[in-house]
């Protein structure tokens, strides 16, 4: 993982010294009166840079792009490029930053300003200085075409090296890589482009001053959007609380809806689902227990024999109590259903209401199979956590039964099964977990409390 998180990253900085280099050779003068505007622009860019915000899988975004991305409308050449590139390097000496975070991010920058750049100039893009306050309205269109295609350009090469990073470092795959980046920030993607342009725009028309001016509310807008996306994540690590507090009340479980969630999402995608729907079974995967959290739950989870019938009356109630407990959240209210019926099974054998077939939905189909092969992989006192082969063989036996007869064949022959077996989530999974919860190879189904 490692070796290739480098490679990648020396790739990055390879292309952008190549594109830089390209830049350097196409235009080596140093335009006239580029210093103002660059001193100007690379102040607003540090400000902004100081206000980053963080995102998911460990990236982080801010503003800055639209003072770098103006200088390639004002200052279309190298000196930017360098000046840019400069103002990152002491960024991130004055943060700390690690070598090889640094590098990429650095080279990252250098690599999407240039591209910015090449694309503007080649599709005929001059510096906005050359226009007087008469013409540059005039003209405005003619030059604004290829600055929206050069800042397009930019944004797709930027995604892909950040969305590879995050893919590699994650073992994901690269779209649901990009979609953890950039699916909250791609409003603000959106309107990038024309902001950069009127940023530059009134920037030549009226001055560092009127730049300045505007750039007070392009920071509130900011500072919006960092609320917001503040807030969703406060939501996901309330969830997680959640989650935790449950499995503190039962140690031989701890972990077990985190790994059922990872599983969740490998069956989804091996069986074809989009990203969106994805998601939200890996979500409600996450939330599949949550009904345990009340309190007539603790002693039956931490109860080291089998249950009782009575007993298993009261935890069969427990997907009623999540999806109760879900519905109250407004967010989180198209989950409810995966969660209530989590526990049935295909024939009608399961609970809490006895559904079959399709009436069960897809999504508490899907995390029946990552709930009971988490159960199968985990260690239990009465053996040893089971075995690839043994836990295709008991899928097999149990479909149509247990499981979605179709879900089963394609889990079964799609190249992700393996990646399951293979995964730090089933690496994490060996707990040990009562003999109660899962009696595997003693019943006709592999049902799993």
């Amino acid at each position: 993982m490692r070796n290739r998180i480098n490679l990648f990253v020396a790739l990055v900085a390879l292309a952008a010294l190549l594109s830089g280099l390209r830049l350097f050779v196409i235009a080596p003068e140093i335009p006239a009166g580029s210093g103002t505007p660059l001193l100007l622009l690379g102040g607003l860019a540090i400000v902004a840079e100081f206000l980053a915000y963080a995102l998911s899988g460990s990236a982080s975004g801010s503003i800055a792009f639209i003072p770098y991305l103006a200088s390639v409308l004002i200052v279309p050449s190298w000196v930017s490029l360098a000046v840019t590139t400069v103002i990152k390097v002491l960024l991130h000496s004055a943060r700390r930053t690690s070598g090889v975070k640094a590098i990429f991010n650095i080279g990252l920058h250098a690599l999407t300003f240039s591209v910015a750049v090449l694309v503007y100039r080649w599709l005929g893009g001059v510096s906005l200085t050359q226009f007087n306050s008469q013409t540059l309205l005039r003209t405005s269109a003619a030059v604004g075409l290829p600055a929206m295609i050069a800042f397009f350009a930019s944004f797709i090469a930027n995604s892909l090296f950040v969305s590879g990073v995050v893919a590699i470092s994650g073992n994901k795959t690269f779209k649901a890589a990009w979609r953890e980046v950039y699916s909250a920030t791609i409003g603000l993607d959106i309107i990038a482009g024309p902001l950069v342009f009127v940023f530059a725009f009134v920037y030549v028309r009226f001055g560092p001053l009127g730049a300045a001016t505007l750039w007070v509310p392009i920071l509130g807008l900011r500072q919006v959007h960092k609320a917001n996306l503040q807030l969703e994540q406060t939501n996901r690590e309330l969830l997680e609380l959640m989650v935790k507090s449950i499995e503190a009340r039962d140690p031989y479980t701890s972990g077990h809806s985190r790994r059922v969630q990872h599983y969740s999402t490998i069956i989804a995608r091996a069986i074809g689902l989009g990203e969106r729907e994805i998601d939200r079974i890996g979500q409600a995967a996450l939330l599949h227990d949550i009904g345990k959290i009340h309190e007539k739950y603790a002693p039956i989870l931490r109860k080291p024999d089998r249950l009782t019938p009575d007993e298993w009356t009261i935890i069969q109630q427990h997907p009623i109590d999540g999806a109760n407990l879900i519905s109250t959240m407004s967010g989180l209210k198209h989950i409810v259903p995966p969660i209530r019926h989590h526990h049935e099974n295909w024939d009608g054998s399961g609970y809490p209401d006895g559904l079959a077939g399709e009436m069960i939905p897809l999504a508490s189909r899907v995390i029946m199979f990552a709930d009971t092969i988490d159960a199968m992989t985990s260690e239990r006192p009465y053996r040893h956590p089971l075995t690839e082969e043994e836990v295709r063989a008991e899928i097999a036996r149990c479909r149509g039964r247990q499981f979605d007869p179709v879900i089963a064949d394609r889990l079964l022959a799609s190249a992700l099964w393996k990646s399951i077996f293979s995964s730090p989530a089933q690496q994490s999974g060996s707990a040990k977990t009562p003999a109660r919860v899962l009696a595997i190879t003693r019943r006709s189904k592999a049902n799993i409390a």
